[in-house]
């Protein structure tokens, strides 16, 4: 998976974070009113020391307590107007935020729907639900808090600045001779804290990584007694992640204790210079309250700044992070060769001279497939047979372009495959895996997820009996009956039905089934090949087979080997005229002499794809 330890380093944090506007710009007005509130609310609290500063030197000094009462009822006045004004902001921006949130994270589930299957074999599910989760936690809260208080607290502190600076000129360069070494220290650890943080959010994933694996994983780890082992995984990587954690801890305790100490230290100057000058007469006792006063109202605009601006680092790593997907180009049409224009003759399914390779792959590694012309009959059915590795699945998996061919194209009826819309494919081409997924939803609805919008019961009930899946009928709600996540309440023979149960209830003009039979046992295997044979005679199949009973159903039979079609003809034909198939459809010990030498050994990231 592909992730940095390291900001960017051609982006600044600001020019990272203005990548969100898009998504802000339809609530920008309730943003920037919100703003406006806050900064009026926060600047109210500036009129407590003016107000002090009148009540000492007038009411309190000269005895009048119906001054004073008048003092107190302004003083509870700007309070109540303060909360008020708060509340409002509050409210004005909590809708708005948590469309935000929606809106980026459907745009994020819908362009991973988007992205092609190599895209999600390089990703580990962990990191990317994690930018879909905590990540967009992050940007919210950015959003509604350090985005708008680093304006209001700036405009605070700017208003404060000039209040103090009108009271007393030399009190006030007094509290303003920190401001240099605090920008000198937040720029200096600002980098450092970005680096780490942005590894912490990349660990975060992994974590989530191991916990996701684990579910899922649950039945394997208990059958072979690893759950110490992926416990000490677990262990080892919250360790980290909490050394991670810690080093941004030291980093945000370094900014805070310059960003405290320094602007304290200046109020205690202020304070001791201050009370000599009221000592001497040059200062009244009410400037020096409304001094100190205003000087302690900016302590936590000031100290905030520590906090905004980490939450802002953390929220710029999220914002690139999320990007970092939202980058990644979708799925488009592979490249063309120079006949890729030309008309095809004949309908069905035809492969003209198709190579492929991994994109991830070397640039010296050879094509899992090359040179593959074969032609698939409108209305027949071909099996495609190989020895582990041949490329079969990646064959199969060309046909609705999960992946994209590399050289040479792929027609249906005539038609390259790559010039149609991948929606419109899909409506043709209908698939089965052998390794079969259900989604948490209900028997009916998974099924149905092969056909059009309009099927119906009619629909469900033919396919489910084509693949002999009729015990869907005696579940505790029928049809109806949720199958749970990855549908592991139900046996794998099961699963496999219904997967081929999805793929024929849509009448597909094509079909591709790989191995689709496999965990069936041989009664219910003969049933469903009977039914098949129906479905089978009205589309035109590719069907990879690596039992002889599978590939009967086929009228003729392609053999790879090395990446190549060997040989093609009836299962007969090559029995007779094929050593290689016939010891593939044999099971013997000893294998033959392949018909064509493999092109070279597949790398490990292709065999794992296969």
């Amino acid at each position: 998976m592909p992730k940095s330890d390291a900001p960017s380093k051609d982006r600044s944090t600001v020019r990272t974070l203005l990548r969100l506007w898009p998504y802000v710009r339809p609530v920008r007005t309730r943003l920037i009113t919100a703003a406006f509130v806050a900064i009026v609310a926060s600047c109210t609290g500036l009129v407590f020391p003016l107000v002090l500063k009148w009540m000492v030197d007038g009411p309190v000094a000269d005895g009048d307590p119906a001054g004073v009462w008048l003092g107190a009822l302004v003083l509870l006045l700007l309070g109540v107007a303060e909360a008020l004004l708060f509340g409002l902001r509050r409210w004005l921006v909590a809708r708005p935020l948590a469309s935000v949130e929606a809106a980026m994270r459907a745009d994020l589930f819908r362009h991973l729907q988007r992205l092609p299957v190599s895209f999600h074999d390089r990703w580990a599910s962990g990191q990317l639900l994690s930018r879909g989760t905590t990540d967009l936690m992050l940007l919210r809260m950015f959003l509604a808090f350090p985005l708008t208080f680093l304006l209001v607290n700036g405009a605070t502190i700017l208003v404060g600045v000039i209040i103090l600076l009108g009271q007393d000129f030399t009190l006030g360069l007094v509290l303003l001779a920190p401001v240099v070494p605090m920008v000198i220290a937040c720029a200096y650890y600002e980098g450092r804290y970005t680096a780490v943080a942005r590894r912490a959010q990349d660990q975060v994933g992994d974590l989530t990584t191991v916990v996701e694996e684990s579910v899922l994983g649950i039945r394997i780890i208990k059958g072979f007694g690893r759950h110490r082992s992926q416990a000490r995984a677990f262990r080892e990587l919250s360790h980290t992640l909490r050394g991670t954690e810690l080093v941004k801890a030291r980093i945000l305790a370094s900014i805070y204790a310059v960003i405290m100490a320094l602007p304290e230290a200046a109020i205690g100057a202020a304070l001791v210079l201050g009370t000599v000058r009221v000592a001497d007469g040059d200062l009244s006792t009410g400037t020096l309250v409304a001094f100190l006063s205003t000087a302690l109202a900016l302590r936590w605009p000031v100290e905030s700044i520590g906090f905004l601006l980490a939450m802002s680092q953390e929220s710029a790593t999220a914002t690139e992070r999320y990007f970092e997907v939202m980058d990644a180009e979708p799925e488009a049409a592979g490249p063309r060769t120079a006949d890729a224009a030309a008309p095809a003759a004949g309908g069905g399914l035809q492969f003209h001279g198709v190579e492929f390779r991994y994109p991830d792959a070397g640039p010296d590694a050879p094509p899992v497939l090359t040179h593959i012309d074969l032609h698939v009959r409108p209305g027949e059915t071909m099996a495609v047979v190989g020895a582990t590795g041949s490329g079969k699945t990646t064959l199969t998996a060309l046909v609705p372009r999960l992946h994209e061919v590399t050289g040479g194209r792929i027609t249906l009826d005539g038609e390259d495959i790559t010039a149609m819309d991948r929606e419109h494919l899909r409506t043709l081409v209908a698939v089965a895996f052998e390794e079969p997924t259900l989604f948490s939803a209900t028997v009916g609805e998974n099924v149905l997820m092969g056909a059009g919008k309009t099927a119906g019961e009619a629909e469900l009930d033919r396919a489910l009996e084509v693949a002999q899946a009729d015990f869907a009928h005696a579940l505790p709600q029928g049809t109806g009956t949720q199958v749970g996540e990855q549908g592991l309440s139900l046996s794998g023979g099961q699963r496999q039905r219904l997967a081929l149960a999805r793929a024929v209830v849509g009448r597909p003009r094509f079909l591709v089934l790989d191995d689709p039979l496999s965990a069936l046992d041989v009664h219910t295997e003969a049933l469903v090949e009977a039914a098949l044979r129906r479905v089978l005679a009205d589309t035109t199949a590719l069907v990879v087979a690596h039992r002889p009973s599978t590939v009967q159903l086929a009228d003729r039979v392609a053999l790879l080997s090395g990446g190549r079609v060997a040989a093609v003809g009836t299962h007969q034909e090559l029995l007779r005229e094929n050593a290689e198939y016939a010891w593939l459809m044999s099971g013997a010990d000893t294998p033959a002499e392949p018909t064509v030498e493999p092109t070279a050994e597949p790398t490990a990231a292709e065999e794992a794809a296969r």
